[in-house]
């Protein structure tokens, strides 16, 4: 069996790509400090939706995401963030960023969010491919926020052998969205038959069709079982994945 302490840092970004660098830094020391060695941020951690995306857009050697490569390495963890980058088209790519020891990956949301009124393919370009990687002897997923709600991505990570799939979002509020979040993350583990980090922004009012945050960050085991959430507010998650739960529940429910 492998153990992974996880951890999912749940705070509220804004516009300044320099003031969010500077709260996603401190929240890493924090859960790294708490025993974590793989740490998610949420999606947007770069600049939060609303924000002028094409001005903040930086490449994955820019400063921003220099910022949160040189605290991985310092302090021997592998963090995973949300930021934006310049996509070809003049629209940018919303990547998710993974930097620790050993382990360089990006991953470009697949599915983006042109529903409740919001139209984020206005600004953003699609990506096109899933991502694993490998953490400590732990194959790891990753997925972005709207994501959740197309099962099949899932299910193709869990096939690709992922153990723990990493879901950064910023989930707006809105009518039955909270139960709609509990629901999916539970649902997208179980399809999956994998561990879920699912890292949100914490609650903040929503501006227009936005979307921003609500908070109710959460580890789900690959039963469906939350093993931890959080509220709405700025907090920290943290929890252990044991891949032998989702060796046995492939074993015992052979569905992938």
């Amino acid at each position: 069996m492998t153990s992974l302490r996880v951890a999912a840092a749940q705070i509220s970004t804004g516009p300044d790509p320099v003031a969010n660098l500077a709260i996603a830094v401190e929240s890493v020391r924090r859960t790294a400090e708490a025993g974590a060695s793989v740490i998610a941020l949420p999606e947007a951690t770069l600049a939060a939706f609303g924000s002028d995306l094409r001005a903040v857009a930086e490449p994955l050697d820019g400063p921003f995401a220099s910022g949160l490569r040189k605290v991985a390495a310092d302090l021997g963890v592998v963090v995973i963030a949300g930021l934006f980058e310049p996509a070809s088209d003049g629209r940018v790519h919303n990547t998710l960023l993974v930097t620790g020891p050993g382990v360089e990956a990006s991953y470009r949301k697949i599915h983006l969010y042109d529903a409740f009124g919001s139209r984020e393919s206005d600004l953003v370009a699609p990506g096109d491919e899933l991502v694993t990687f490998e953490v400590d002897g732990v194959r790891v997923g990753l997925a972005t926020c709207y994501d959740l709600r197309f099962a099949d991505q899932f299910t193709a990570l869990g096939r690709a052998g992922a153990e723990l799939i990493v879901v950064p979002a910023s989930w707006g509020a809105g009518p039955a969205k909270e139960d709609q979040w509990d629901l999916l993350t539970r649902a997208r583990a179980s399809d999956a038959q994998a561990w879920l980090l699912a890292c949100d922004q914490a609650w903040t009012a929503p501006r227009g069709t936005d979307p921003l945050g609500i908070g109710r960050s959460a580890l789900i085991d690959p039963l469906g079982h939350p093993r931890g959430r959080l509220g709405a507010e700025a907090d920290l998650l943290v929890g252990t994945v044991e891949t032998e739960l989702a060796v046995a529940v492939r074993a015992r429910v052979p569905i992938l």
